[in-house]
């Protein structure tokens, strides 16, 4: 039996984020600047190949969860291959999808054949023109229909609505979508904007905090927390009456880094053990170098064991990293 993975601090590390592309077809305002960011080329991705024999090995040192992510994982080529590929590791409980939408229309049962348990959606707005001001592409409709297509799939559960708060224009937001929690089955959830944006124009000012939002919402919908599970990013709320549920992941103004179980694989084979990661841990030269599996296992416990015990986004003298979002996966 292999030693499960554990950081410096305690943390046992059982969940991997899998950047699958750096490339997306949307411009959001909090992620990446309107004329796009240079792509890396092709032969620096890590191919499907290497992809699963990161997550067979993570997945036998203790991961339990993975979630897909990009830049927009649904550009990626033959994507749902690589979806069936991870879904028949043996001991993985839990294969997600973080998406924009605009494919998943195209792509939803197939993507379910494949082996997906569950999918989030990051919506801003469900205003056809404001939608268009937050991603630069008006989108919005065939967006509603990705989500529609994947939500015939009850086994694919729950669906999740991902929004990025940012003030000055999420305020419009909260109530719409509330109501759209409620008269739907999906949870919308609102996550605090992070020093993470491609213009680098990001200041604490822009955060719209969970604790304003949930006030907004609660005064028209009365809200209640349900119990937090240990290493939750949101704290989830229902409505008093049973109609539908909301989530706040306030990682600005309520930091969880005390229970962070989380690490990143970037498109490129970097592996991070922090969003905010200065730092990075290179695997895609020793897997094309040949390295055997027990030298692969000592770089990736190396690494976590220097797991950063936070974030520090709200102290004096914090950086952001060098890597916009889309760039790290989300």
């Amino acid at each position: 039996m292999v030693e499960p993975l554990v950081d410096g601090h305690g943390r046992r590390i059982s969940d991997l984020r899998v950047s699958v592309t750096d490339r997306c077809n949307f411009r959001c305002q909090y992620c990446m600047p309107t004329e796009g960011l240079p792509w890396l080329e092709r032969g620096e991705i890590l191919s499907f190949e290497e992809i699963e024999r990161v997550v067979r090995l993570m997945v036998g040192m203790g991961v339990t969860d993975v979630r897909l992510t990009g830049g927009e994982p649904l550009v990626r080529r033959e994507f749902t291959r690589l979806v069936a590929m991870l879904a028949g590791v043996e001991g993985l409980a839990d294969l997600a999808l973080t998406t924009n939408g605009f494919l998943l229309e195209r792509d939803a049962d197939a993507l379910v054949a494949a082996g997906i348990d569950r999918v989030n959606v990051s919506i801003d707005s469900l205003q056809r023109d404001r939608f268009f001001q937050m991603t630069r592409r008006d989108s919005l409709p065939q967006v509603l229909r990705g989500l529609e297509a994947v939500a015939r799939h009850p086994e694919v559960h729950p669906i999740k609505v991902n929004a990025v708060a940012m003030r000055g224009f999420t305020e419009a937001e909260a109530v719409p979508f509330a109501e759209f929690a409620r008269s739907t089955a999906f949870q919308v959830r609102f996550i605090e904007f992070m020093p993470l944006d491609g213009d680098r124009s990001w200041r604490p000012d822009d955060v719209l905090t969970g604790d304003e939002l949930r006030a907004t919402i609660h005064a028209v919908h009365p809200l209640e927390e349900v119990p937090r599970e240990r290493s939750a990013t949101a704290r989830i709320f229902r409505f008093r009456d049973g109609r539908g549920e909301m989530g706040f992941i306030n990682p600005v103004s309520e930091p969880f880094c005390d229970d962070c179980n989380r690490i990143r694989l970037t498109a490129e084979g970097k592996l991070r053990t922090c969003l905010f990661s200065v730092g990075e841990t290179d695997l895609r030269e020793p897997l094309r170098a040949g390295a055997g599996d027990d030298e692969l296992r000592h770089i990736v416990r190396d690494a976590v064991w220097r797991k950063e015990l936070k974030h520090r986004v709200s102290e004096p003298g914090f950086r952001p990293p060098p890597r916009t979002m889309s760039a790290i996966g989300g």
